[in-house]
């Protein structure tokens, strides 16, 4: 169903002009937008919006329920709880998706390419219709994502974001055959090739290695007696992942950055001072990349402190008879998993922004001769390889963060598959099959 909707177009729109301004427009807000969308957004599909309205009602509730006490009690309430958080989330994406929807008519109406307009009949009419056109469609994905979770197997949203996704991949091999078959980099194609597939490869295996990796503290429980038996007594772990915040960093620190070309897009024309920062931040720039690491680790950092609270995880752990050995329960206990979790969240910081920019540099390279003189751009021009600073010219299609997507969602369909397995007591079959039961 999501992919045959993604073949039906919005009336009224000029496909080929529509085109041509995605072309120019690969940086900005609108190609955030298409990636979640998975194409959709690109030929203004019924679809166009995608699941983008639902996951930012998502991280807004998520944010809001630090800030609202009423939130916070919900989210402790158990299954009861999680549907009322569930349904104030759908409210919110259906608005979200109304002022996204008007926002998208209005900034289509008002675009043309090489004199031709991009909307046949532009008016209230156009954008009245585009706003019931893409809410609906934004919906009905929505209504999609939830049965998928309800009856399917793993997260019905992430699955929906990974075919989007992944769709592509068809056409990136098409162009990888394109290139060794025109030599597009001369006699070291085939070896080139062979290097990037490698890489893609390794790339892959690094990202699965970290988004399983995980800081076990050991943890004791005291002996209890509870009427007539005893209580407690045993070892356990308190697991922290290497990468808390999973791809929410860079999806705040990529959709940040596309506002500048965004607003450049609309008010560029009139005022040069932001289209001079716009072209500053555009991607492979110097500044962007500096912008674009600085803001994954600070929202790594901010994401784990709202999810993760030590105080309360210390002070839950002291009422059921829980302590680290060598560690005073309470507020050692607290300080203790604290300074461990900031670690791993400047590592998990390092490997998002490692993962997010390889891709991209690959790409378009890091445009360092772009610098001003006093900053050596000329130096870098004279004494760097031309691959450094402009790139390879390979269409990756999967960037730094739709590959995590792809990968996370990938393994955590898989452990969901196993999970499944082991509950129907399938367990010969897991154990011969290939969802091989991890100890």
């Amino acid at each position: 169903m999501y992919r045959i909707g993604a073949h039906i177009p919005t009336p009224g729109i000029n496909s080929a002009v529509l085109d041509q301004i995605f072309s120019q427009a690969a940086g900005t807000a609108l190609g955030i937008f298409d990636l979640f969308s998975g194409g959709n957004f690109r030929r203004l599909t019924i679809f166009a919006l995608g699941i983008m309205p639902y996951i930012t009602s998502s991280i807004i509730l998520q944010l809001m329920t630090v800030v609202f006490p009423y939130l916070e009690r919900l989210q402790k309430e158990g299954e009861l709880g999680r549907r009322k958080i569930t349904q104030y989330t759908r409210y919110l994406t259906i608005c979200l998706a109304i002022i996204q929807s008007f926002s998208t008519a209005s900034l289509l109406q008002s675009q043309n390419s090489g004199g031709q307009a991009l909307v046949y009949h532009p008016g209230w009419g156009f954008k009245l219709l585009t706003v019931l056109t893409l809410t609906t469609g934004s919906a009905f994905i929505m209504w999609l994502g939830e049965q998928i979770s309800e009856r399917g197997i793993g997260n019905g949203m992430s699955l929906i974001i990974f075919v989007g996704i992944v769709v592509g991949l068809p056409r990136a091999i098409l162009d990888l055959y394109e290139k060794f078959k025109t030599g597009a980099w001369g006699v070291f194609t085939p070896l080139a090739i062979i290097l990037l597939l490698a890489l893609m490869v390794a790339v892959v295996a690094f990202i699965v290695l970290v988004e399983g990796g995980q800081r076990r503290i050991p943890v004791q429980y005291a002996k209890r007696v509870v009427g007539r038996r005893v209580m407690g007594g045993q070892s356990s772990y308190l697991p922290l992942r290497v990468n808390s915040g999973g791809v929410i960093p860079p999806i705040f620190a990529s959709s940040l950055l596309a506002f500048p070309a965004t607003i450049a897009l609309i008010l560029g024309q009139k005022y040069a001072f932001i289209k001079t920062f716009a072209n500053a931040v555009k991607w492979g720039e110097p500044l962007y990349t500096l912008l674009y690491v600085t803001m994954i680790v600070l929202f790594a950092f901010f994401y784990v402190g709202i999810v993760f609270n030590p105080t309360e995880l210390a002070d839950n752990m002291r009422k059921n008879g829980g302590f680290i050995p060598g560690i005073r329960p309470g507020r050692n206990t607290s300080e203790y998993v604290s300074r461990i979790l900031k670690r791993l969240t400047l590592i998990g910081a390092i490997y998002l922004a490692l993962v997010c920019m390889l891709p991209e540099w690959m790409i378009a390279g890091i445009h360092l001769n772009h610098l001003p003189t006093w900053l050596g751009g000329n130096w870098f021009d004279r004494h760097f390889p031309q691959f450094i600073l402009n790139g390879l010219g390979v269409n990756f299609y999967f960037g730094g963060t739709s590959l995590l997507i792809v990968v996370g969602v990938a393994m955590d369909t898989v452990q969901q598959l196993e999970a499944q397995l082991v509950m129907r007591n399938y367990e010969g079959f897991a154990r011969k099959g290939r969802f091989r039961g991890r100890r």
